[in-house]
């Protein structure tokens, strides 16, 4: 396979390529799907390239950016967590016809959704919804930057709804949080 490196879109059209590529590998890092600007590239490789599968490679694996991303056209979204091999057969995949998602994605997935809603149950009789996302969240082990970006809220409001449900639970640390929110959703 012969592979060409480019840094846009623009680059790639002043090479001048006669051939269309065989498949395409957007490097997005730790950026997110969801940010404007990465999603508009991805819609615009799929609509500039139609015959060409658009894969996703990014530094995460949730399941939120990776639905993202398939919406967006992509057909393949491969975390940099996976081997070389997985990610070579992931293309080839892709070029195929196939979809490529990674199992992490889906097995952190089904945790989120199986028992959602005996969880809700609980967690909502107890906590307002931002409160749930947040407690959701330091369950998982998040830390509160991460919370803060992924609620588009500020760090001090995370901090905020922290110690409110720290209050409700009459905990004295994140990890009591943790422990008590997983035995209340059991």
């Amino acid at each position: 396979m012969h592979i060409v490196t480019v840094g846009s879109l623009d680059e790639w059209q002043m090479r001048n390529m006669q051939v269309l590529p065989s498949a395409i590998l957007i490097m997005i890092g730790g950026r997110k799907v969801s940010d404007t600007d990465i999603s508009a590239k991805i819609c615009a490789l799929v609509e500039r390239f139609q015959t060409s599968p658009v894969i996703v490679g990014a530094d995460g694996d949730e399941l939120a950016q990776l639905l993202h991303a398939l919406e967006c056209g992509a057909r393949g979204y491969i975390p940099t967590s996976v081997g070389i091999r997985v990610a070579a057969e992931a293309v080839a995949l892709a070029r195929a016809g196939g979809v490529f998602v990674p199992a992490s994605s889906l097995l952190a997935a089904k945790e989120a959704i199986a028992p959602v809603a005996s969880r809700n149950d609980c967690l909502d009789s107890l906590f307002t919804p931002r409160e749930v996302v947040v407690a959701e969240a330091l369950r998982r082990g998040k830390a509160n930057k991460i919370i803060a970006y992924e609620m588009d809220l500020c760090e001090s409001t995370v901090k905020v709804h922290i110690r409110n449900i720290m209050k409700k639970l009459n905990a004295t640390n994140r990890t009591e949080v943790a422990y008590k929110i997983r035995e209340l959703v059991r």
